[in-house]
């Protein structure tokens, strides 16, 4: 169902699938990789195009973490009301300059190229280029499906497992709950990934170990951020939100100290019985 709603824009993305053609051609003809290496070379430079938006994505998801506690604090107000807590959370992000949308951008960005590239193994298996198609050992042709030869589900296995480890790296902000289900969605799909073409997978795999390669040089370059944020600085203060977590909105008043009693005072007396 999915290869048909592929088939049905192939018009609109025509262009697209020329250039990752030629890109193609240019690892193949000009740097003399096969046609499986030049798939990887091709989701190399796709991945390198998209290092501005990995840039906002990273920093996207330093935010939320930053501002975790306060967000939570507001679901827990605004529990049993779900249009508020949509309306207080949308208002909460424009005071703090957060973008949930960012983390997502990296990924609606390639899906043209995997569409792109879906299509150019089609005419691949239609018409054979000169060369061969197959990879390692594993795959007899990048142009079949993944599933036509037993040596296709080592590419199954590997790309499930670099699925999960890049949906781990990519999902520290979200819920423990949402979490798991992210990380259970490739092992669920796994069926209808086997039939797409074994070129489909082999760039997927790639894109999700560069993944898991930036993920583990963000943690080691790029320092924790504190609750209080980038730089140690404390976050925007919303007035949706108590001032730090844990600490009430309003001070009390501090206790007014009661006032000492005054010793009473000597009075000396003269001789003859006089007071001064």
């Amino acid at each position: 169902m999915l290869a048909d709603f592929l088939s049905g824009i192939t018009g609109v993305l025509q262009p697209l699938e020329d250039a990752v053609l030629w890109l193609l051609e240019r690892f193949h003809y000009d740097v003399g990789l096969p046609w499986a290496w030049a798939i990887v070379g091709t989701t190399i430079v796709v991945r390198i195009l998209l290092v501005p938006l990995t840039v906002k994505q990273i920093h996207s998801m330093q935010s939320l973490q930053a501002h975790a506690p306060q967000m939570k604090e507001l679901q827990r107000k605004y529990k049993g009301d779900r249009a508020k807590l949509n309306e207080e959370l949308m208002k909460f992000y424009r005071e703090n300059h957060i973008n949930p949308a960012a983390s997502c951008l990296p990924l609606l960005a390639q899906l043209p190229v995997f569409f792109a590239l879906f299509f150019v193994l089609q005419d691949f298996s239609k018409h054979p280029p000169p060369g061969p198609l197959g990879w390692l050992g594993i795959v007899p042709s990048i142009a079949d499906s993944a599933n036509s030869h037993w040596s296709g589900y080592l590419l199954l296995v590997i790309y499930a497992g670099s699925q999960v480890l890049s949906t781990w790296f990519m999902s520290t902000t979200m819920p423990k709950a949402q979490r798991m289900i992210m990380l259970a969605v490739p092992l669920v799909f796994i069926g209808v990934v086997a039939q797409f073409p074994a070129g489909l997978v082999l760039y997927w795999v790639t894109t999700n170990l560069w993944t898991v390669g930036q993920g583990l040089v963000t943690r080691r370059l790029v320092p924790k951020t504190p609750l209080g944020g980038p730089a140690g600085l404390a976050p925007k203060r919303s007035s949706r939100t108590a001032a730090e977590v844990g600490e009430p909105a309003t001070k009390p008043t501090p206790p007014v100290s009661k006032p000492q009693p005054q010793r009473p005072r000597r009075v000396k007396r003269k001789k003859g019985g006089a007071r001064r």
